[in-house]
């Protein structure tokens, strides 16, 4: 583990607590009997996040044919994995607090369009797509805990990161370790699982790893699309000027690709009912 990513822990203050939902939450990943039933029961144990949970299913992105009222009609409308992913993205911009030096809104949009590109790679990959999606929204969450201690810095960052993916390099020549490295570090904490604590750890640069990470790699080419969607770049250029030799390994049919991504839409528009 990065220890210049380890600083941000010292208070423990700075630590926000996983929800319980979410922990229960991230363990039915790794059950492979878990009901629809089941994860509607779970997530009906909290009043707020019921009340984001049928927000969503009621947006104009999940196209319901009636109005959804109640927890066991939004888990038929969405699906397991849907509801899953949802939920865990409630949960979880739902844990950290609002800080200094970054647009909360602005923030989160980012984290859950990783989140949708993370998943669409990881379709096309055939990785786990789930797992995918849970490691994007999280990928920068580290960032926040960066801010808490250190808002004049990010903010620069931030300021400074209008090329895709340029936001790890000016991390690590500020900070010694990226947000990617810090999300490894809260990943541990949390308990995840430990694939994906290591592609946390590897996203910022995955060709430098060995063995190499399908999913580091996935996390980092999901950033640099959630930073072109953000500042309305063409998401295959910007592969392109970014991560030209992680297109090559990895073999990706930027074709095949730019038509997938154009059919997921706006992959960030849950955001605006995970925070209200």
């Amino acid at each position: 583990m990065n220890a210049a990513a380890e600083k941000f822990f010292q208070h423990s203050h700075a630590l926000p607590t996983m929800p319980e939902v979410a922990s229960r939450l991230l363990k039915s990943f790794d059950d492979e009997n878990v009901s629809l039933g089941a994860l509607a029961h779970l997530i009906g144990k909290d009043s707020t996040l019921t009340a984001k949970v049928l927000r969503l299913a009621n947006s104009a992105r999940y196209s319901p044919s009636h109005t959804i009222s109640n927890l066991n009609d939004a888990a038929a409308a969405l699906g397991l994995d849907t509801l899953r992913n949802l939920s865990m993205a409630a949960c979880i911009s739902g844990a950290f607090p609002a800080v200094q030096g970054l647009n909360r809104e602005l923030f989160w949009r980012h984290s859950v369009s990783t989140a949708g590109y993370a998943r669409v790679l990881s379709r096309l990959l055939n990785l786990d797509a789930d797992a995918a999606y849970l490691a994007g929204l999280m990928l920068r969450t580290g960032q926040l805990l960066m801010a808490m201690t250190h808002a004049e810095q990010v903010a620069e960052v931030e300021a400074h990161a209008a090329e895709p993916g340029s936001r790890f390099s000016l991390e690590m020549h500020r900070f010694g370790c990226t947000h990617a490295d810090v999300t490894a570090s809260l990943a541990k904490h949390w308990h995840f699982p430990a694939k994906l604590i290591e592609a946390f750890a590897d996203a910022d640069t995955p060709l430098e790893i060995r063995p190499f990470s399908p999913l580091a790699a996935v996390l980092h080419i999901a950033e640099v699309l959630a930073d072109a969607a953000e500042h309305h770049d063409d998401p295959v250029k910007a592969m392109q000027e970014a991560v030209p030799e992680l297109i090559e390994h990895m073999h990706l049919d930027l074709d095949f690709l730019r038509a997938k991504i154009e059919a997921a839409g706006d992959v960030g528009s849950d955001v605006d009912q995970l925070l209200n």
